[in-house]
């Protein structure tokens, strides 16, 4: 196992890089600890493949150093970094049989064949493969394939990690979900350090015990699920993270006066030329049957249900919209269209930002 260490850490696919627009992954500072599950997250080209290249050594960085547990590994090979990859796509030997496919990482370091068995029947358990250890791998299934090509990840007891890349696309979602539960209980009893690479951030939140998003090839926030969820650093972040989004409205279109951070923030900086935001969750917004409410009264333009949630849609004031998240039918009679309603948020619940990003 292995605490990874960021250390400045950029790569531009061009020479002789200047400036931060020529780099694809901007120099940057991260800690990983050991034992612990990540996602990088972000999406297509934001520099989450590149990053996690540089990482098991397929690619070579043109700035920063890689740490190790201390160690200096950025010039050293993936042999040597001791580090086990998953792919996008299934990568597997149609030739063998399942069992052989997941044995191969440990028959090249040549283990002795009854712990070869012992371990290919744990890994092979955890991930719902018993029944087919003896059945070539040909005949499988994408998502079967997938799974071998993890358990091949998976069955060196002595790697440093663990590295995915998107390796849940090719699988149907119910199996997607059980099989990102079967990781993070691999993860608890091992103790192997897993990074999860998706675009998927409902599959980022339920895998990570921290996620580092990313976009234009920089982080734009590394913490927690909840944390991201909760404080969004910036509007991208608001914007990625949760389903609706973050609703971000101009402070022109609420009582500035009955929001306390917001009144202070308009009062003690010079507004020239700066964007004040409030950001509230849908999930935060309550809908009554009154006037008296700290957004005001909005009416209704929309009303989508989405499973046992429904999203409405509000129009506050002069044409700015909100999207409020309800869940269960209780709360749905009277919501149809046209219907004006009290729109209220806790003030606790409620964040300013400026020019697009977090005030504290």
């Amino acid at each position: 196992m292995a605490e990874i260490k960021l250390c400045g850490l950029g790569h531009s696919y061009g020479s002789n890089p200047n400036t931060q627009v020529d780099y694809a992954l901007k120099p940057v500072n991260l800690t990983w600890e050991d034992g612990k599950t990540y996602a990088l997250l972000g999406p297509s080209g934001c520099g989450k493949s590149t990053m996690l290249n540089i990482i098991s050594g397929l690619l070579k960085p043109s700035a920063g150093q890689l740490m190790f547990d201390g160690k200096d590994v950025t010039n050293l090979s993936t042999t040597e970094r001791n580090i086990a990859q998953v792919f996008q796509f299934p990568v597997i030997y149609t030739t063998k049989s399942v069992r052989q496919n997941i044995a191969f990482p440990l028959e090249c370091k040549r283990i002795q064949p009854e712990q070869i068995k012992k371990r290919v029947e744990h890994i092979a358990e955890l991930l719902e493969l018993t029944h087919l250890l003896d059945k070539p791998a040909r005949k499988l299934s994408a998502d079967q394939k997938q799974l071998i090509s993890l358990g091949r990840g998976l069955v060196r007891e002595d790697v440093g990690a663990v590295l995915l890349d998107e390796p849940l696309t090719v699988i149907d979602p119910q199996l997607k979900f059980s099989l990102r539960r079967k990781l993070r209980e691999i993860n608890r009893v091992t103790g192997t350090t897993m990074i999860l690479v998706t675009h998927d951030q409902s599959e980022a939140m339920s895998f990570a015990d921290e996620i580092v998003l990313m976009k234009d090839g920089m982080v734009q926030q590394a913490g927690a699920p909840e944390v991201l969820f909760s404080r969004p650093r910036n509007e991208f972040v608001g914007y990625f993270i949760g389903s609706p989004p973050l609703n971000m409205i101009d402070a022109q279109a609420v009582q500035k006066n009955r929001i306390t951070k917001l009144s202070d923030v308009m009062s003690n900086q010079n507004q020239a030329g700066r964007r004040v935001q409030l950001g509230f969750r849908p999930e935060h917004i309550v809908l009554e049957h009154c006037d008296n409410a700290l957004l005001g009264v909005g009416t209704i333009s929309k009303v989508e249900h989405v499973g046992v949630d429904s999203i409405i849609t509000l129009e506050i004031h002069h044409g700015t919209k909100v999207k409020a998240k309800i869940r269960g039918l209780d709360g749905l009679s009277g919501m149809e269209v046209g219907v004006k309603i009290g729109v209220n948020v806790n003030e606790e619940d409620c964040l300013v930002y400026v020019n697009g990003h977090l005030q504290s």
